[in-house]
């Protein structure tokens, strides 16, 4: 009987390898940066061309590496941080399993230059698909540079697979921020296209930040610092204040290593609890110091998630250091960036300040303002006869290119509901409960609709069909406005800048990292620019996160959520009748975009039942 098994060849065993590691353009970058860092590096420099698919260069100062460790740098399972298996757990360096090298060498065309200090001539060696095509000696200076070329030249399927180039940048920026973010003491800069994206200088954690994420965000800042037998943790929080709807800024680093948590990320919810919305995300950068014998990082190819052996004792030190700093924030100044910020100050050696946190703790800073409900005096003139409303022809509040949709002629589809309100719209009375819900009376009884809800599903209807026939009104600003955004942002909106046109934007480049807003959607009716737009690309992210939609679908949810009416509003008859007729031509009324209610009927009979014996 022959035998069927056999050992793969290396290259094929590689190339199988980087179907893990190397899963787009930024997995490629995670691993050179991390392999700088490893190498000692003060100055690293990053070159991307293409979004990564043409080239990713990682520039290093480093201690460099001999000619025969150069070439063993591509072989698997070769490794400079393991030598007996007890040294898996103590490992606090990143690469340690020696396959990212292999696997970028399977699907790429790499050329690699190092030299050691004592060495006088480095090593060039390339590699294209596992093949070494050259090696030989050349003048370059202490270190390493490693390029990059043609990911997924070999593997078409794979090139194909790849996103956008915005997309693929948004991924390579992300990835650039969490390895800069681990060492501030390091000196990092980012090219795209030839031009200088990031470059951050050596310093303390506080204006790496900074550096990072703009200035906007150094007063948003909270010192968090916690030392406890188990961990020690240190970093920032933001204010309860400047949440955000998304999860994009929230960072965990366990022994300088970034790691994904929602476990973690849920005790610093919790700690923020009563501070801030449920639906709504803090800002965070934490640092994690534990014994490496205590977690397990080699879990997943990607090392960005860990298992740890007491994670309900990290969750509670947690949960109690960000609580410690957001109550601790009350009484301490301003940061001052001139200064050391990092962790200089210990709040508890304050004598005014009670060391009882729970007992001692007041949000009044934080909380928010509290709703004001609305009077219900004057209640009894809803019975004193009032005259039937009859429907606008025209409303200033819902004036344009729909004015033929506020009577209910045949374009109403919403079943035997609409059917009765078409029947009795011209006899019924409408008024506004709570500026929040619009009740009209019709003959079989009474239909309650959800403003907000219910203009949120018309603008949906709107601007859906203004992105599928690429047109949309655009109102001009008096004074447009100049948006600076943070890399990610920006390459966003660049991606869906032809979208944003179709819905009645007008926004052009202006400089780096920043647009111009000339003009927007002609049926918003906004104050504040720059709020609508940024408000527009928190809740895309939103969306793009938590569901799976196209660009289409995913900004005319956003924009309808962020410019329609809002519970708290006051509308007149003819803006409330203007509404209900609006919604009952939509093709499908009954619900919101996300799937809520826009309106419940209450007949004659349940009403009746409400008093019968």
């Amino acid at each position: 009987m022959p035998d069927y098994i056999q050992l793969l060849p290396d290259a094929i065993a590689n190339q199988i390898a980087a179907g893990e590691v190397v899963q787009r353009p930024a997995s490629a970058l995670k691993e050179l940066l991390e392999n700088a860092v490893d190498a000692g590096a003060t100055q690293i420099q990053v070159v991307v061309k293409d979004a990564g698919k043409q080239l990713i260069q990682v520039i290093d100062n480093g201690k460099g590496m001999s000619p025969t460790d150069a070439r063993m740098s591509f072989e698997r399972h070769a490794t400079s941080k393991i030598r007996t298996a007890q040294d898996l757990f103590a490992i606090r360096t990143f690469g340690f399993r020696g396959e990212a090298m292999a696997s970028i060498a399977a699907v790429a065309q790499v050329e690699l230059k190092t030299r050691t200090q004592e060495a006088e001539v480095g090593s060039l060696i390339h590699i294209e698909g596992s093949e070494v095509k050259k090696q030989e000696p050349v003048a370059v200076p202490v270190g390493t540079s490693v390029a990059m070329r043609n990911l997924f030249f070999n593997v078409p399927a794979r090139r194909n697979f790849l996103k956008s180039n915005p997309v693929e940048m948004r991924h390579i920026v992300d990835e650039f921020q969490r390895v800069a973010l681990s060492y501030p003491e390091i000196a990092f800069s980012l090219y795209q296209q030839d031009l200088e994206t990031y470059n951050l200088l050596p310093g303390k954690l506080s204006q790496r930040i900074v550096g990072i994420f703009g200035k906007g965000i150094q007063n948003q800042l909270v010192p968090c610092e916690e030392e406890t037998t188990h961990l020690s943790i240190k970093g920032y929080v933001g204010k309860p204040e400047y949440a955000k709807k998304t999860r994009g800024e929230q960072f965990f680093f366990v022994n300088n290593r970034y790691i994904k948590s929602s476990y973690l990320h849920h005790a610093v919810n919790t700690a923020y609890e009563g501070l801030i919305q449920a639906d709504q995300h803090p800002f965070y950068v934490l640092f994690l110091d534990i014994d490496p014998a205590t977690i397990d990082i080699n879990v997943h190819p990607t090392k960005t998630e860990i298992k740890f052996e007491d994670e309900r004792t990290i969750y509670a030190v947690i949960r109690s250091a960000v609580k410690q700093a957001l109550g601790a924030h009350q009484v301490m100044p301003a940061l001052d960036f001139s200064m050391d910020v990092n962790f200089q100050e210990n709040w508890t050696t304050n004598p005014q300040v009670s060391v009882d946190v729970d007992r001692e703790y007041s949000y009044k800073t934080y909380n928010t303002p509290e709703f004001q409900r609305a009077s219900v005096s004057g209640w009894e003139r809803l019975f004193e006869g009032d005259t039937p409303a009859s429907i606008s022809q025209k409303s200033p509040a819902f004036s344009g290119d729909d004015q033929e949709l506020l009577t209910f002629q045949s374009r109403a589809t919403a079943g035997e509901v609409s059917k009765v309100l078409e029947q009795e719209a011209g006899t019924g009375t409408t008024f506004q409960v709570e500026r929040s819900y619009i009740v009209a009376q019709m003959s079989t009884g009474l239909l309650i609709v959800d403003q907000q809800l219910a203009h949120e599903r018309i603008l949906y209807e709107r601007y859906l069909k203004q992105l599928q026939t690429t047109h949309g009104a655009s109102q001009q600003c008096l004074f447009p406005t100049v948006l600076t955004l943070n890399p990610a942002d920006f390459a966003l909106v660049m991606d869906i800048l032809p979208e944003l046109v179709s819905l009645g934007f007008l926004v052009d480049e202006f400089g780096k990292d920043s647009v111009v807003i000339r003009g927007v959607p002609a049926e918003t009716q906004v104050k504040n620019e720059k709020e609508l737009f940024e408000g527009l690309l928190e809740q895309y992210k939103n969306f793009k996160n938590e569901l799976s939609l196209d660009k289409k679908e995913n900004l005319a949810r956003s924009l309808s959520k962020r410019s329609c009416l809002k519970k708290g509003q006051k509308l007149d008859a003819q803006e409330m009748e203007t509404l209900v007729g609006q919604l009952f031509a939509c093709p499908n009324p009954n619900y919101s975009p996300s799937g809520n209610k826009t309106f419940v009927k209450l007949d004659l009979t349940s009403i009746h039942a409400f008093f019968a014996k």
